[in-house]
């Protein structure tokens, strides 16, 4: 399998200043160079996650002289005509222009989904105050922008627990094989099919939420919209760089089509509603569309670090002893970055867990995987630090001193998110039963909703990253 990669994240050799910031913030030591000369990537080791995009801070400046012109660099970088950020030395390709293009043309039926972290962060682009939460805006702007239908990543969130927690339960009950790593996160993905591609098993078979709801906007969407599922343009908002290259695997057409048509981060659909004329901090309150916008607080926590593993204990729970959870903030999982270890008595079996958060923590858990002694039931791994918040698609934050306080508000604002939702557990979305009942027999569960993954393997010389 070859999906192209280099094309996504890169280094701009006219502005680097070799100062190694992104060096230091890599996860996997994919950034080459000595210091005070132009890095260079190594994309057999890069894992596409953007963190050292959100860190640099080399750009053009307007004395430089003997570099490429301004509009020469959107073009390179494939930004809207509009934008007037500054063009920092590391940067992630954008797709805004496609998105542009396709709307105006009306000639496709258009079906939008924004992940979790995209409405705990948008709101910065546009002078609001860090991890400002607006949902309600987002859905605003992206009537706005001309998409047929508004629909959500936490949807597929929620459809992702019920069907990993199932084969969790199903993992312990036959046997299989323990422990079930996580596989939202693309990034984490990328790095054990290169770098640990005899641990693959250890992966769920679900397939992310964002490439669930690609496969069922041209299925089951088109179906309730009586819409030809060819006409059918299907764009993801993500706060990961790497949900371009995870759209891009060649596997990912289940529906019959490429599941995902185009991805484009939180910061590029600022761009867009920018170039849009929308005035984004007045808009009224807009709604998801049902069925497939309609999500539990449980879909909405997948932003931040161990929320995968509360959203899967929470329905566990209630899957194997059939009785509600006694208390749904399971906030032994929570946290930023590092790794939190727990033990979790569900009826009959004791569950032991594990949430990493930060790729670089990962490995002392993969060494125990790979030499048989690690007793945990079920890891969640997230590459960037605090998870989906501080995504490298997300809204850069140029000082410092501000980047705690920003994912810290961006965590908090995701947790109140779910705290103020209607329905808290995944299995409780009564669009997600209407799914259940009315179009996910096994068949169109398997075919649309699992994966397999594949040995990635580094040329041999490569030693893993600790």
């Amino acid at each position: 399998m070859s999906v192209n990669n280099t094309g996504i994240v890169r280094i701009d050799q006219e502005l680097c200043t070799g100062c190694r910031l992104c060096a230091d913030i890599c996860p996997v030591d994919a950034i080459e160079g000595v210091p005070g000369q132009p890095q260079i990537i190594n994309y057999e080791r890069c894992v596409l996650c953007g963190q050292c995009v959100q860190i640099c801070s080399a750009y053009a400046s307007i004395f430089a002289a003997g570099i490429s012109s301004r509009e020469q660099k959107i073009q390179e970088r494939n930004l809207l005509t509009s934008v007037t950020e500054p063009m920092f030395a590391t940067y992630f390709t954008g797709n805004a222009p496609q998105i542009k293009n396709v709307l105006a043309s009306k000639a496709l039926f258009t079906m939008v989904q924004c992940s979790p972290a995209v409405r705990v962060a948008i709101a910065e682009e546009f002078g609001m105050p860090l991890g400002s939460l607006t949902p309600g805006k987002l859905a605003a702007a992206l009537r706005k922008l001309g998409f047929d239908r508004i629909y959500d990543t936490n949807f597929a969130a929620d459809l992702t627990i019920m069907e990993e927690a199932n084969e969790l339960i199903e993992r312990i009950a036959e046997g299989g094989v323990l422990p079930m790593f996580t596989s939202c996160c693309p990034a984490w993905v990328k790095y054990l099919e290169q770098d640990y591609p005899e641990l693959t098993a250890h992966l769920s078979a679900c397939k992310s939420p964002q490439q669930m709801a690609g496969a069922l906007f041209k299925t089951y969407g088109a179906q309730v919209n009586g819409v030809d599922p060819a006409k059918v343009y299907s764009v993801s908002v993500t706060p990961c760089t790497c949900k371009k290259f995870e759209s891009d695997r060649p596997e990912m057409k289940d529906s019959g089509y490429r599941d995902v048509d185009a991805v484009i981060t939180t910061r590029e659909l600022a761009q867009l509603i920018k170039d849009a004329g929308i005035d984004f901090n007045n808009l009224a309150e807009g709604d998801f569309d049902k069925p497939l916008g309609t999500y539990s607080g449980a879909g909405t926590i997948f932003a931040a670090s161990g929320g995968v593993m509360e959203a899967a204990l929470r329905t566990a729970y209630e899957l194997l002893t059939r009785q509600s959870i006694p208390d749904l903030n399971l906030s032994f999982v929570r946290g930023g970055e590092g790794v939190r270890i727990a033990t979790v008595k569900i009826g009959e079996v004791e569950l032991k867990v594990a949430v990493v958060a930060g790729l670089k923590n990962v490995a002392p858990l993969l060494a125990a995987s790979k030499a048989g002694w690690a007793d945990f039931h079920f890891i969640e791994v997230m590459t960037c630090p605090n998870g989906c918040v501080s995504g490298g698609g997300q809204p850069k934050v140029l000082l410092p001193c501000d980047r705690t306080t920003a994912y810290e508000r961006r965590t908090c604002s995701a947790y109140v998110h779910d705290e103020n939702s209607e329905y808290r557990k995944s299995h409780d979305n009564p669009e997600m039963q209407k799914l259940y009942e009315y179009f996910l027999d096994d068949y169109n569960s398997q075919r649309l909703l699992y994966t397999q993954y594949t040995s990635r393997k580094l040329a041999e010389g490569y030693s893993r990253c600790s």
